[in-house]
């Protein structure tokens, strides 16, 4: 049986991650590792401070000794952590918006990038724009950030998160092509802000979990050639 380890820095996303790791991939032997300390931690200081870096490194590592065919780091505002991670990491790192950020670059020239937190806001248009540039191709970044969204939520207030984060779409919207959604947990309000805004609306959850099939299913076939 292959195992994916899910390495997350908040409680939110490990449910509705874990139903998409249900429908695309049933058999596989799926843990999570949940230290929501890391993502206040990142929040207080405005980036990613060399503790939050050294807890996930040894994260990615105690994957390794678990048994990990493929980690897959969830949190996008740590992704550039995981970016190094694969220099030292003796197993595939998969980052939850790497396939979004490519969909992106390929299909769109005007990106809009949603998001609640500053700190996840820049991480991913830095990833969209590195995507671009891999790929030649000449894209504008919209930014979006929806402030106070985030308070709103911490206080118990999905709703006015949620109307928020609208507001802040339909202005984004209005100069871009797509918008993408840089926080994995903001993708139950994917087909809500697609249908207010008339624009197409990309999440990381679900594309995460199919780029980690597509290398699961790549090392079991290397292994029956």
């Amino acid at each position: 049986m292959q195992t994916v380890v899910a390495i997350y820095t908040g409680q939110g996303l490990a449910e509705p991650l874990k139903k998409v790791f249900q429908e695309l991939l049933p058999d596989i032997r799926l843990i999570s590792i949940i230290d929501d300390s890391l993502i206040g931690d990142v929040n207080r200081a405005g980036h990613i401070p060399d503790l939050v870096s050294r807890h996930l490194v040894q994260y990615y590592r105690h994957a390794e000794e678990l048994g990990a065919d493929v980690i897959l780091n969830t949190c996008s505002s740590v992704g550039d952590v995981a970016e190094v991670a694969r220099t030292v990491i003796g197993i595939p790192i998969v980052r939850i918006d790497d396939s979004m950020a490519a969909r992106a670059v390929a299909s769109y020239a005007r990106i809009g990038v949603l998001a609640t937190l500053p700190s996840t806001l820049e991480p991913t248009l830095r990833l969209i724009q590195s995507k671009a540039d891999e790929a030649g191709a000449q894209v504008q970044l919209v930014s979006g950030l929806a402030e106070g969204a985030f308070d709103a939520l911490i206080r118990g207030n999905p709703e006015e998160h949620d109307r928020l984060l609208l507001e802040t779409a339909k202005r984004v919207a209005e100069t871009a092509d797509v918008l993408v959604l840089a926080q994995g947990s903001m993708a139950r309000m994917e087909q809500a802000l697609a249908e207010a805004t008339s624009t197409p609306v990309l999440s990381s959850p679900r594309s995460g979990v199919e780029q980690v099939k597509a290398l699961l299913t790549a090392a079991l076939e290397a292994k029956k050639a």
